[in-house]
């Protein structure tokens, strides 16, 4: 199993400050829970210092997550949502606390992945940003998580009979050939109904389930797909693609610590580079969306890679703090 490096590492008093941060910044705040952030904020001068410098971080990349907003469709989105559903009072407490209720939205979604949104905070089983885990369930199925990836178990009448994928990617080996097993996620879900393996991604609201071995259903609202090896079906909130072939050397290379790409256009390339990197790393300027990139990239040598990005496409870079890079 692999961990973070030493970058992602941070002190108990900043985890701390960072949880109220997004707790704080979620727009569900009881007035027991501020009462005790003022009582947790007022016990220490640290606890004062790490929650000012959790909001300091984010100001610093108040622009960065800016550009966030303006080029990714589903964090806007969220924002949007985000503010609408926070009510004024708590809107007011925010805006002492963080700058406002605008600044709340977009620490709820996370766009930089300082912590993780808010949404996948009722997770049973979690990631961060670099590690790898590996879960059994039950002695009969076996799960693997890569980076950023949150899970959390569905049970019925005490007996584990799935996953709901919240984020992320999975790996799925299922050996009981006589049980169910299903992994959610978003509008549709995955079901082995004997022994199979299969991997799941969900990112960005959009799916892929793709069968390695064995046969696997794809369930979704506008239609179901009965997948054997070496096939994949992808579904949004709206639709569920055809079945089609896949290389599963290239689905399955992040199991060995690899990003396989083959023509990809570079914002895709930078997207999947942001998974595994502590910070985020922003491409800026519309003509360098065309670009393409053929490479095969180790997580391991990240930063290698993206110098090698930047000198291909005669790139100029910019470091911020909190791991941000700006490309342009």
């Amino acid at each position: 199993m692999t961990t973070p490096d030493d970058r992602g590492k941070l002190p108990d008093v900043l985890k701390d400050a960072q949880a109220w941060v997004r707790k704080l910044g979620s727009g569900r705040v009881s007035e027991w829970e501020a009462q005790a952030f003022r009582h947790w904020r007022d016990a220490d001068p640290a606890h004062l210092a790490a929650f000012q410098q959790a909001a300091r971080q984010w100001q610093l990349l108040e622009r960065a997550a800016s550009s966030v907003l303006s080029t990714n469709a589903e964090a806007a989105r969220h924002h949007r949502r985000t503010l609408n559903r926070t009510p004024l009072g708590r809107r007011a407490f925010l805006g002492t606390a963080l700058g406002g209720a605008a600044v709340a939205g977009i620490v709820a979604y996370s766009p930089l992945g300082m912590w993780p949104a808010a949404e996948q905070w009722g997770a049973d089983y979690h990631t961060a940003v670099g590690e790898q885990r590996e879960l059994s369930l039950e002695e009969r199925v076996r799960v693997t998580m890569n980076t950023r990836t949150s899970l959390r178990r569905v049970s019925d009448q005490g007996e584990s009979v799935g996953l709901e994928l919240l984020d992320g990617e999975a790996a799925i080996e299922v050996s009981d050939a006589a049980r169910r097993f299903r992994v959610e996620a978003g509008a549709g879900r995955a079901v082995a109904t004997g022994a199979a393996g299969f991997e799941v991604r969900y990112l960005d609201g959009r799916t892929c389930v793709t069968c390695l071995h064995g046969q696997v259903g794809v369930e979704h609202p506008a239609g179901r797909r009965l997948l054997q090896a070496r096939q994949l079906a992808l579904y949004d909130g709206r639709m569920i693609s055809e079945i089609a072939n896949v290389d599963p050397e290239g689905v399955s290379a992040w199991r060995r610590g690899e990003m396989v790409f083959r023509q990809t256009p570079l914002p895709v390339v930078l997207d999947e580079i942001n998974r595994y990197r502590p910070g985020r790393v922003l491409l800026v300027g519309e003509t360098l969306r065309a670009k393409t990139v053929t490479a095969r990239i180790k997580v391991a040598d990240i930063e290698t890679a993206l110098l090698q990005i930047q000198h291909s496409f005669d790139l100029v870079a910019r470091t911020f703090p909190a791991g941000v890079l700006v490309l342009s």
